[in-house]
């Protein structure tokens, strides 16, 4: 009987030309002993694997895009090189592989395959808001996107807000950097004035910006955040 391989999760950056900062020695190694990977994007990933491992020849390793839009089939597929033998690993586009990240599905069938699963240690964004926020640690949630269309975005903001108190929650949620603006506007209009908003962008970025303050003092304070990776969090005090 065959020994099935590994799938290790390989974290990136966050911010461009951060490796060095934030990426450690083991991500390295692994990444430069692999051959196979599954990842979100195929030439940002090689990129990302030159930058960390500059032995790897690039045109000699075997790249499988898994992406939000594949498949149990496609992903399925992807995880035979494993079944028979062979070590893998998930390049994601930014963060952490599996953390609101089409990795959780590779990392879901692996486990139903018997495939032993390694993540690595790396930089999240929702882990260093939450960190850097001076919110409750031990209770809270990530919400992903929140809805595109403002009816339903109002009403989900609500819903954070309401959970928030009911459960001593702090509550965490992004935004399509491009929708920045739109977001904090319905943040400052709709939050209660006494609901704390910790504003997080450009994590580990030369330029990164993290603040807290209630809905009631960010009011004519906000920078601008137009086109900048942001988590938001709420919580009560």
């Amino acid at each position: 009987m065959s020994t099935k391989g590994t799938l290790f999760l390989i974290p990136t950056v966050l911010a461009e030309d951060t490796a060095n900062a934030v990426i450690c020695r083991q991500v390295a190694e692994v990444t430069a002993q692999l051959k196979y990977f599954l990842v979100e994007n195929a030439r940002t990933a090689r990129r990302y694997i030159k930058s960390i491992a500059p032995t790897q020849v690039i045109e000699e390793l075997q790249i499988t895009v898994i992406d939000k839009d594949s498949s149990d089939t496609e992903l399925s597929a992807a995880l035979k090189p494993l079944l028979a033998g062979q070590d893998g690993g998930v390049v994601s586009e930014a963060g952490c592989p599996g953390v609101a990240d089409p990795g959780a599905e590779l990392a879901r069938l692996a486990h139903q395959n018997g495939i032993k699963v390694v993540p690595l240690v790396g930089p999240s964004a929702i882990l260093m808001g939450l960190m850097a926020s001076g919110f409750n640690g031990q209770s809270f949630a990530f919400h992903g996107y929140l809805p595109i269309e403002k009816r339903d975005r109002l009403q989900a903001l609500r819903g954070l807000e309401k959970e928030m108190q009911q459960k001593d929650q702090t509550q965490i949620f992004m935004e399509t950097p491009y929708r920045n603006r739109q977001m904090i506007e319905d943040l400052l209009q709709n939050l209660s004035k006494d609901t704390k908003l910790c504003i997080a962008a450009n994590i580990t970025g030369p330029n990164e910006f993290i603040q807290t303050k209630t809905v009631a003092n960010w009011k004519g304070k906000v920078p601008d955040l137009h086109k900048q990776p942001a988590v938001f969090l709420i919580y009560k005090r």
